[in-house]
């Protein structure tokens, strides 16, 4: 009888044992909203500066042009769209107010609005000629995903820097957010205050942009009809700006921020571009940048536009670094993206599909050097679902897996992912190349430090028998989405 209950026993360890080995490791927080891991996976969008200043030549308006300046001659919103999606954009944010006033939707709320203008296009349901009413439309057709820019300053308004001003701003806001269906995302910059038009008062006006403008009331605005749209400022809630208007994340670069620290203006460029270590909420990093050296069309500027090449690259330092790419497309003053933005544009997207057309390691062999369980699988790591992964033991912060090649192959880039839904963990890692008969380092002219929703290496080309992923240093048990090699 004993032994027949010390057998049970030790059946009871080891069903229990084998149980917890395919449990998923706990979550390390900070986490992301559901929202915010499907916003990471549209990587890359489209932003359209378009206004009063393509007419002005200026970037900054100071609010005193006349509406009627805006006169685009042969304006086509679907050719802005079919453009974003030939280029492979998942979604398109509009400037649908700049810090010169100037709205380009037809706001009841100040005549310095698009249908003072001398445009005279398509017209809405109240027969108003409705630039944001178009881009819905055309963005319903084309299967993109539609988001906003309304400036929180305000050349043009003669309260600025009141009260008066803030109950405005709220109003324009809850205009937007409620009458153009279903928004992405909703852009908050961080220039505000100094000097404008102020309804002919021509002065500089300071405000404290911490609390000036009562951003609590503005994300409840947004969050109450709008509660699946990413928020963007330099504090986030939803994705913060990443400190530079390059369009380059931090090789290092966590999807933390410390929330009540960073705010609209936060001088500290650093911590934009690389999170924060010790943050307290997951807000990822957007890059920003523009196609042209201006936001806003220049004619001069034709000749300066962003080769393929060099869009590309801004792809791998930005999607490519835990961040995702919003890139700007000036409409030019006939109300189209210029021939020359557009051939590159696409052109750029051709590069990234053919880089990443054969995952090399879809027919490897797979080994880890400890794993979870069947259920959690570095085998897994090659059947592209989002869901599945491979995790460590509770306790095991490093770890490896080792892809072998049937035969010698040529590599030149790698991809790797973590499950995010369960927090960003990985700290260091490191990868190596089985060339010949010795483990060589590779070494990508970066440091390889955090990997996130997504980190892409670009090394010299060379034949390996096998690639080694190694995880040197995390938050916690290794949990891995995805490894792919090119």
């Amino acid at each position: 009888m004993k032994r027949i209950i010390i057998s049970f026993l030790h059946f009871f360890i080891i069903s229990f044992l084998a149980q917890a080995q395919n449990t998923p490791p706990a979550p390390i927080g900070p986490l992301p909203l559901p929202k915010q891991v499907e916003w990471q996976k549209m990587e890359t969008y489209a932003f359209v500066h378009y206004g009063l200043n393509s007419f002005t030549d200026k970037e900054w308006g100071y609010g005193d042009a006349d509406p009627k300046t805006f006169n685009p001659s042969r304006m086509d919103v679907e050719q802005w769209v079919r453009t974003f999606k030939q280029a492979g954009m998942k979604g398109v944010i509009i400037v649908a107010k700049h810090h010169d006033g100037f709205t380009m939707w037809p706001s009841p709320l100040t005549d310095y609005n698009i249908t003072r203008s001398s445009y005279d296009g398509p017209k809405n349901k109240d027969g108003k000629v409705d630039v944001l009413a178009e881009l819905r439309k055309a963005c319903d057709k084309y299967g993109l995903k539609m988001g906003i820019y309304l400036s929180p300053w305000d050349r043009n308004h003669a309260e600025y820097g009141r009260q008066e001003y803030v109950d405005y701003y709220h109003k324009q806001l809850t205009d937007l957010v409620t009458n153009y269906g279903p928004l992405f995302e909703v852009w908050l910059d961080g220039a505000n205050g100094g000097d404008g038009y102020y309804g002919g008062a021509r002065e500089t006006r300071k405000i404290d942009r911490r609390n000036y403008y009562d951003f609590p009331k503005i994300h409840s605005i947004i969050e109450e009809h709008q509660p699946q749209a990413i928020i963007f400022s330099d504090g986030g809630p939803g994705c913060r700006w990443v400190g530079n208007e390059r369009g380059v994340a931090g090789s290092l670069n966590w999807s933390f921020l410390r929330k009540k620290e960073v705010y609209p203006g936060y001088p500290n460029k650093q911590d934009l571009e690389q999170g924060q270590t010790d943050g307290d909420t997951w807000i990822p990093a957007e890059c920003d940048v523009s196609i042209r050296p201006g936001w806003f069309y220049h004619p001069e500027e034709d000749s300066k536009v962003k080769t393929p090449e060099q869009l590309a690259d801004l792809y791998y330092k930005s999607v490519g670094r835990n961040a995702t790419f919003l890139l700007n497309f000036p409409v030019d003053r006939e109300g189209r993206v210029n021939a020359i933005d557009s051939a590159n544009a696409v052109r750029f997207r051709q590069i990234i599909d053919v880089d990443m057309k054969t995952n090399l390691l879809r027919k490897a062999k797979v080994t880890a050097s400890s794993e979870r369980g069947k259920k959690f699988s570095a085998k897994k790591l090659k059947d592209g679902k989002w869901d599945t992964y491979w995790a460590t033991p509770d306790g095991e912060n490093s770890g490896s897996v080792t892809f072998t090649f049937s035969k010698p192959t040529k590599v030149h880039q790698l991809l790797l992912q973590e499950y995010i839904p369960l927090g960003q963990r990985v700290k260091s890692f490191t990868v190596e190349a089985l060339v010949g008969d010795r483990w060589k380092m590779v070494d990508a002219g970066e440091p390889t430090t955090t990997i996130g929703y997504k980190r892409i290496l670009r090394f010299s080309a060379l034949e390996a028998s096998a690639i080694r992923v190694s995880i040197t240093d995390a938050r916690g048990p290794i949990c891995l989405n995805n490894i792919e090699a090119y």
